[in-house]
């Protein structure tokens, strides 16, 4: 299995070689992000949810005055939410092309993926309390 991969690597290297710096290609590379941003955004429940949540949490940073390590902080929080739940997008896209079948790997994998957002909206949530709780009280 070894030599496998060494295979593998050295045809992926030889392919790297062969194509020169191009900084046309570069800019092309955004185009495929941005596009990769659109299907995350328009096909995502869970990211309607987040960003709407997110537009609520700027509603109120605004309201209050939040400082700017506190707008610092939830937009990094929010950020690495989102992070999580476009990872997790593809991973379960992947999941559902390799794993078309109910497959007890594949259940995992998607269940993992998903705890792994659980963890972050929680912070996110931790955050949010503890910025405009005691603003509240």
């Amino acid at each position: 299995m070894r030599g496998v991969f060494y295979v593998w690597y050295d045809t992926c290297m030889d392919a790297k070689e062969k194509k020169a710096f191009s900084l046309i290609a570069r800019v092309g590379s955004f185009q495929h992000a941005f596009r990769g941003l659109g299907i995350f955004v328009s096909r995502t429940h869970n990211a309607w949810v987040e960003i709407f949540a997110g537009a609520v949490v700027a509603g109120l940073g605004y309201y209050y005055s939040i400082t700017k390590i506190e707008w610092l902080v939830l937009g990094i929080a929010f950020t690495v939410m989102l992070m999580a739940e476009a990872f997790n997008t593809s991973i379960e896209v992947h999941m559902n092309l390799t794993s078309p079948g109910i497959h007890p790997h594949a259940r995992d994998t998607k269940d993992i993926a998903a705890g792994a957002v659980l963890i972050v909206v929680i912070l996110f949530v931790c955050c949010v309390a503890a910025i405009f709780l005691p603003r509240f009280v």
